[in-house]
């Protein structure tokens, strides 16, 4: 029984070992994301301010706005969709139910 004990504790410690591991890489990649793209930024600005060309363009946002699309999903895959999770699932299948249950009482 202690062996069936210590492999499943076993088996949660390296479950909780590869969440942290994920958790961990996406803050990395957070932080270099700030880190690069801050930099980025004001290079930009310091090279438009004297110009005629102006700090407000869209293409000096891309890198910011592409990879950012990439954090989006990195953090999605790494703490789950907070839009469609299962407390999101519950909650429409309580209100096709209800709508259900209206409509059958409508007949009644």
């Amino acid at each position: 029984m202690e062996v069936i004990m210590n492999k499943h504790s076993d088996d949660k410690r390296k479950r909780a070992e590869k969440r942290v591991e994920k958790i961990k890489g996406f803050y990395i990649h957070f932080a270099v994301y700030l880190i690069v793209n801050a930099f980025i930024l004001v290079n930009i600005y310091i090279h438009t301010s004297s110009s005629d060309d102006g700090f407000w363009r869209l293409e000096h946002f891309s890198t910011l706005f592409f990879w950012g699309l990439g954090v989006l999903f990195h953090a999605i895959n790494t703490f789950g969709n907070p839009f469609f999770n299962k407390n999101w699932e519950e909650q429409q299948i309580k209100k096709i139910i209800e709508k259900d249950r209206k409509e059958a009482d409508k007949y009644r």
